[in-house]
């Protein structure tokens, strides 16, 4: 009867979850059946079983290699600085002045923009060199002093990865924030009245109280940055087309897959990219549950 009574509770659940492993499942498992196929649209008539040889390629690609380095750099770069970036600006909304909404909302509006679009806008409006804003703003600033010839940095060519990463640090900023605005306000205010009473000093507050109650809310918004980021494609595409160094892993995958047309390494490293998000996004989730528990707990 217990087992009836649970079919009976999960059967609702069944065609969510058959949909679920249609949609998800099934097409990870057709890329991992083509990652072990030797399948080049240019050789049609060399099509075949290819074993682990993919995967082989994969590991002694040299620029597979350098995409994997650009993309750590890329990733690590964004997410401290936007971690450092989003905590500051938690810090200035937890506190109480007129129009925090005003100013709570114009702040997150940089995530909700489109990412082609966002991408779009400092590659035209900020970075341009002819009419872009940086570069009015240095010209701006020059015939206030006096000065004739005021320089023009052509900053996607002199700069690309900066760039990349300045166009991404903007747009997950936010996104830090609210996760760590989250953890601010739910830190326990008597423990806070108590330091005061007690004198302490702010920096003694932050560094004591602030700090370790935030630490599993760093962590969260850390991997789950770790985890978007990795999955970039839509800055290195529109600001520099993967150029001047710039190809991440994405990036790369879509040069095999739409240039070179090699299926069965495209596929494979996918898979590899797929396994290497899995442990990342497992992390996230243990830290997703120790903050759940410690929230039941409370």
């Amino acid at each position: 009867m217990d087992r009836a009574r649970a079919r009976a509770r999960r059967a609702p659940l069944l065609p969510a979850l058959v949909f679920l492993i249609v949609v998800t499942q099934l097409p990870f498992v057709a890329t991992l059946v083509i990652s072990f196929l030797r399948w080049n649209a240019l050789a049609p008539e060399n099509r075949g079983f290819a074993a682990l040889a993919n995967y082989r390629a994969v590991v002694t690609d040299p620029a597979l290699r350098a995409s994997v380095a650009t993309t750590v750099l890329l990733t690590v770069t964004v997410v401290l600085v936007s971690l450092l970036l989003g905590l500051g600006l938690a810090l200035l909304l937890n506190r109480g002045f007129r129009g925090r909404g005003i100013v709570r909302t114009l702040l997150i509006t940089p995530f909700l923009i489109v990412p082609v679009a966002a991408a779009l806008l400092w590659k035209h409006a900020l970075f341009n060199p002819s009419y872009g804003l940086l570069n009015g703003t240095l010209t701006w600033l020059w015939s206030l002093f006096g000065g004739a010839g005021p320089p023009q940095p052509d900053w996607l060519t002199s700069t690309p990865l900066a760039a990349v990463e300045v166009a991404l640090i903007w747009q997950w900023t936010p996104f830090m924030m609210l996760i760590l605005l989250a953890g601010l306000q739910s830190r326990p205010a008597d423990a806070v009245e108590a330091a005061l009473v007690d004198g302490a000093s702010p920096f003694d507050i932050f560094r004591y109280l602030t700090l370790p109650h935030l630490r599993r809310y760093l962590e969260l918004a850390a991997l789950l940055g770790t985890v978007y980021v990795v999955q970039n494609f839509d800055a290195v595409f529109t600001i520099t087309s993967g150029g001047l160094g710039t190809a991440n892993l994405p990036y790369t995958i879509y040069q095999t897959f739409y240039q070179a047309h090699d299926y069965g390494r495209a596929s494979a490293q996918g898979v590899v990219v797929v396994l290497c998000s899995l442990l990342v996004a497992t992390f996230a989730l243990r830290t997703v549950s120790s903050l759940l528990r410690e929230e039941g707990t409370r």
